[in-house]
């Protein structure tokens, strides 16, 4: 095992013992009282199954039959949960064919960020997060549960229904993905096109065919960014069936994986006696492995905040210096964009997740021996679904990538190092994603230009007044400010700086899309400035040092004159109302820093 995955491990696992040991012991009292249906008052009894069948309440009546909680992200404005439709259905035939049931227990919220991406709901959007697993704990708060399916895909969903989830991390629980949908046109493309029309070639028609054809079915987005990430850190965090992440929606494999889902986690209850609770599959060495699925895939900065929180809600505690010291030692080895230009299909075709799985292990990069919802090792993840006559089957996984454009080996990687790095400096700290940036745009030196909204800096940049060398400060974009969007808006017309042959940077102490990269951008920089972060004591003109390479960010002025200088990040009473944004008020007050999950549901701590 390497020494440096060790080390890490050894150290969150000493650096969380208080928490850890808290947590545990609320498990074990939660298991030792419940969920037994024969605590219930009968008057509690008949409300939970009065809705059931005759056969549903003879067989909740009594202890013999598991019951199933199904909590679900569906709606269908969202592609990627719009299958999700037809799931409890499948689940709840599965579930009695098992000897079991199962209910539909809630519903979640499920906001698309590429809906809302510069639009005032994006300021919702992170908060959401928070929002869903306090349904998910709603949902499953009327002890008539056995064990959990939790049903999600995209951004916020996932760590939401995980972090409510681990509340009742005393029940078996199962992620079921959804799937991407089919490949359109390639991301390279819809990329150029944004582009264009960022510069004013094209007009709002052509841009809406083209990401029309990009975005056209049921599924999950095929980039690369936070939703697909998600799916990678549950496999790698064993929740997930081997091999279901990425299996597209409407397939005869998909169905069949939903009902091998609601079997296995109902073989995981003490009726079975093989008792997996969500308790002992979340534990430090398995956030641990989905620290270096992160690394080693380029995945999403948004899991700097998201896996974070996941993290504090099972009582372990990490923080940006352990990912930045795996990411030091776990080599890049898929290349999905945008970190490359195939998509999450191809990805899979290639030998995908179980592929990465079986480099890392072989090579001690990985833990194997940890609880998973199929048994205990990661080695158990080194297979793939296939249809058989009599339904589905196993079969193992490729050996040697079958694109080595897309997937690679520990000993030839993309990267020598993962594709997330810590920044620090004179500024905060911060994250940067260097795994979609060339290596020339790795280190920047520029003027600083100070903005407060986002919308501004797309007016200067057709303007033309961002035709130079320039780093491009936007403040007040942290969680206690306004709730800590999405900058991806940026992306296009930053690209098109950049490919005109300028030094171009962000820094900023909001968030960039999981589909960002190719720009190097600073962000979740804390203390935020309206906290009077140093972000918020840049003045126009001030050179600013970014450099991935050495993992620093500086404003090149003495620390006398930064010491003198007062905060200048106006409120941002603009996110104070209109589009829901009113009632996430106190979220924003109590919301812990970027580096503790920017969370409303835990307090900042000391560590």
């Amino acid at each position: 095992m390497n020494s440096v995955i060790i080390q890490v491990t050894k150290r969150i696992i000493e650096r969380s013992k208080p928490f850890r040991s808290d947590y545990l012991q609320r498990m074990q009292d939660a298991a030792a009282s419940g969920p037994h249906r024969s605590s219930l008052s009968c008057g509690n009894l008949a409300h939970g199954f009065a809705a059931c069948g005759d056969e549903g309440k003879q067989a909740l009546s009594g202890e013999d039959r598991p019951n199933l909680a199904i909590v679900s992200a569906y709606n269908d404005m969202l592609s990627a949960h719009q299958p999700f439709k037809d799931y409890p259905a499948i689940i709840k035939q599965a579930a009695w064919d098992a000897g079991a049931v199962a209910q539909f227990a809630g519903g979640v919220p499920a906001m698309c960020d590429g809906v809302t991406q510069g639009q005032p709901g994006m300021e919702l959007s992170l908060f959401s997060r928070d929002v869903i697993a306090m349904s998910t704990a709603v949902a499953l708060s009327h002890n008539m549960f056995d064990a959990v399916a939790c049903l999600g895909v995209c951004d916020k969903i996932v760590p939401g229904l995980l972090i409510g989830a681990l509340s009742f991390g005393h029940l078996p629980t199962i992620f079921i993905p959804a799937g991407p949908m089919t490949t359109g046109i390639s991301n390279d493309e819809k990329n150029q096109v944004r582009q264009l029309y960022a510069q004013g070639k094209i007009g709002r028609d052509e841009l809406l065919a083209s990401e029309s054809r990009a975005y056209h079915s049921p599924g999950t987005c095929t980039f690369y960014g936070t939703a697909n990430s998600n799916q990678l850190l549950m496999e790698f965090m064993g929740l997930h069936l081997p091999g279901s992440s990425f299996i597209n929606p409407g397939t005869q494999l998909r169905d069949l994986l939903t009902a091998a889902a609601a079997e296995q986690v109902l073989k995981n209850t003490p009726e079975h006696n093989n008792y997996i609770p969500l308790c002992d599959v979340i534990t430090e060495q398995s956030i641990v492995n989905g620290l270096i699925g992160l690394m080693a895939s380029g995945g999403s900065t948004n899991h700097t905040l998201h896996l974070i929180a996941i993290a504090r809600a099972a009582g372990i505690i990490i923080d940006w210096t352990d990912f930045d010291d795996v990411s030091e030692v776990i080599p890049l080895l898929a290349r999905v964009y945008p970190n490359g230009s195939a998509d999450v299909n191809h990805f899979a075709a290639a030998g995908g997740i179980q592929l990465m799985i079986r480099e890392l292990l072989e090579n001690g990069l990985m833990h194997d021996e940890v609880n998973t919802v199929i048994g205990s090792g990661m080695h158990n993840y080194l297979k793939e679904p296939v249809i058989k006559e009599d339904g589905l089957d196993w079969k193992g996984s490729v050996t040697t990538t079958l694109d080595d454009s897309v997937v690679s080996a520990v000993s030839t990687p993309f990267s020598s190092n993962g594709g997330l790095r810590l920044l620090q400096g004179n500024l905060g700290r911060g994250v940067i994603k260097v795994s979609a940036v060339e290596s020339d745009h790795h280190i920047v030196e520029a003027p600083a230009m100070v903005f407060t909204d986002q919308n501004d800096v797309v007016t200067a940049f057709r303007n033309l007044e961002l035709q130079k060398d320039v780093v491009v400060v936007l403040i007040n974009q942290g969680p206690r400010s306004n709730g800590m969007p999405e900058l991806h808006k940026l992306t296009p017309s930053l690209g098109v700086l950049q490919d005109q042959g300028f030094k171009v940077a962000l820094v900023t102490d909001g968030r960039m899309s999981g589909a960002s990269g190719k720009v190097p951008a600073a962000i979740h920089m804390s203390p935020e400035s309206s906290a009077g972060g140093p972000l918020s004591k840049i003045r126009e003109g001030d050179i600013v040092k970014l450099d991935a390479v050495a993992g620093t960010l500086n404003v090149l002025v003495n620390d006398t004159e930064i010491a003198a200088r007062e905060s200048t990040s106006p409120e941002n009473t603009a996110s104070n109302s209109g589009f829901g944004r009113e009632i996430f008020g106190q979220f924003r007050n109590v919301a812990s820093p970027a580096e503790q999950g920017a969370s409303s549901l835990y307090p900042e701590i000391e560590v």
